[in-house]
């Protein structure tokens, strides 16, 4: 009847309303607001009180991803062999602004918004396995207010760049979807070498729950970022493993060196396991293990597994790699690599989560978050970060030569004289400096730097030179009558640093 047909037909109409009524916002978007406040404050304090170029490494990449764009040579072939390239190619739109690059703000940018998303894929990790927001705030919170992590997500590292690679990947395992899987890996494979590690584990995933169609796709993708590196070696420096073996490697710096954990497997573990409970608290390390035998007995132990293989990677390189660990409380009581731990704060903070899913309430979240953050709160002086007093620690001699010859050089200077120097930590003389990278001479420009070595008679007519004592140019440099000497900076417990200008005849 038509009043039936009318009656219906609004029904219908009120049941599409209603479904329109009902759609909200996705979760996720809750927890971000929390994440980038504790981003921006955390990059604004790092900033404020200069730490962000302490660590040798950060200042490195941040100058590898500026002589890209700033260079005699500018290119694609700046990008070098020894790190891998995404953090560097991230960085690219941001280091061509100058005050970014020479305060570190440009790298702050891109770790930054890793830091958000890593953040933002766990707590979607959580929510999808448990259906229990409580455990993924608490998750999301175990991993965003460890001051380590804060640090590092402020500076030209790769760590929170790793991050947001790997929990794209746990939430893609979560979601049972293969191409998300595989651009993760893709990402990481591009940003550390232990994102190569992850791809076995995680192919194997696809195949026993998706099959070999899954698991191939995966596979392709991922491997994609390992086959393009071998390739890229080989090209440019004639070796595919010269990331692996050649100058500049973890191998050639460490050499025949002893360290502990080498060739040891109990050291390896137990330095790992140092290293592991600074950068994470033993407040995180007990709620952690704990949760992680609960996500096991839960049947997440497939998660587990892939959120374990990165510290295992590192563990495997203490053994055999040439890649040592040193924390201050065991021999030889210094800080070095401390910031490999950092591989087990994911793995901790999922346990936490498996931890509160088991009892999702709010106080059982504010319970664990707080024995998880309690030696921050305790102790919440930058000593106690073991990330932040490790570039403190090991760059007091190399920040005390960098403003000594940076301040030489901004009053003697003149734009278009050029300077030779090798690429490294003596860049950091030119940033601080203003000197554009494009202004100097090293090896990353061809064939000309070592022509000029060779034959200084013919290509050396620089006016400027900056070297460290007794390497190849100021070997060059010091015998040749054309140049003096005309500052020596000699600082303790680190090289001499020369710089050298051509006599005015």
């Amino acid at each position: 009847m038509p009043g039936s047909k009318s009656s219906g037909s609004s029904r219908t109409s009120k049941g599409k309303k209603s479904k329109k009524r009902r759609w909200t916002l996705p979760p996720v978007l809750a927890v971000l607001p929390v994440l980038l406040g504790l981003s921006v404050a955390a990059i604004a304090w790092f900033w404020q009180h200069g730490y962000l170029l302490y660590w040798g490494d950060a200042t490195a990449h941040l100058n590898i991803a500026r002589r890209i764009v700033d260079s005699r040579t500018p290119g694609y072939e700046q990008i070098g062999t020894v790190w891998l390239p995404l953090p560097h190619a991230l960085m690219l739109p941001f280091v061509r602004v100058d005050a970014w690059w020479r305060s570190g703000l440009a790298a702050a940018v891109v770790s930054g918004f890793c830091f958000l998303w890593a953040g933002g894929m766990l707590y979607s990790t959580i929510r999808r396995l448990w259906v229990a927001p409580a455990a993924a705030w608490a998750a999301v919170l175990l991993f965003a207010l460890n001051p380590n992590v804060l640090y590092l997500q402020s500076i030209a590292m790769t760590e929170s760049v790793f991050f947001a690679c790997t929990m794209t990947v746990l939430y893609a395992m979560a979601r049972s979807s293969p191409t998300l899987a595989g651009l993760g890996l893709l990402g990481a494979t591009m940003t550390r070498y232990e994102g190569w590690f992850l791809i076995p584990g995680v192919v194997a995933f696809f195949l026993f729950t998706r099959g070999w169609r899954a698991a191939l796709g995966v596979g392709s993708l991922a491997s994609i970022g390992p086959l393009y590196w071998f390739a890229h070696n080989e090209v440019f420096h004639g070796d595919w493993l010269d990331f692996y073996r050649g100058q500049g490697s973890a191998m050639a710096i460490q050499g025949g060196a002893d360290y502990p954990g080498r060739g040891d497997w109990l050291k390896a573990l137990q330095y790992f396991g140092a290293a592991a409970q600074l950068v994470s608290g033993w407040g995180l390390v007990g709620v952690g293990v704990l949760g992680t035998v609960v996500a096991v007995v839960r049947r997440q132990w497939w998660l587990v597994l892939f959120l374990a293989m990165a510290p295992a990677f590192y563990v495997i390189s203490l053994h055999g790699s040439g890649t040592p660990i040193h924390v201050p409380h065991l021999w030889p009581h210094s800080y070095y690599n401390t910031r490999y731990g950092m591989a087990v704060v994911p793995l901790l903070a999922f346990g936490g989560a498996a931890l509160v899913a088991l009892w999702p309430r709010a106080w059982m979240a504010a319970l664990v978050v707080a024995v998880g953050v309690v030696p921050w709160v305790f102790y919440p002086k930058s000593d106690g970060w073991v990330t932040w007093k490790e570039s403190q620690v090991n760059s007091e001699s190399r920040r005390s030569w960098t403003k000594e010859a940076a301040d030489y050089l901004a009053a003697n200077y003149e734009r278009g004289t050029g300077i030779v120097a090798p690429f490294g930590d003596l860049t950091g003389i030119f940033r601080d400096a203003g000197i554009p990278l494009r202004e100097t001479v090293h090896e990353g420009n061809g064939l000309y730097f070592p022509a000029l070595l060779q034959r200084p008679d013919l290509f050396l007519w620089q006016e400027w030179a900056v070297a460290f004592r007794d390497d190849a140019v100021s070997e060059v440099l010091g015998k040749s009558p054309r140049y003096r000497r005309v500052k020596l900076i000699e600082v303790k417990d680190s090289r001499s640093v020369e710089i050298y200008r051509r006599v005015r005849r």
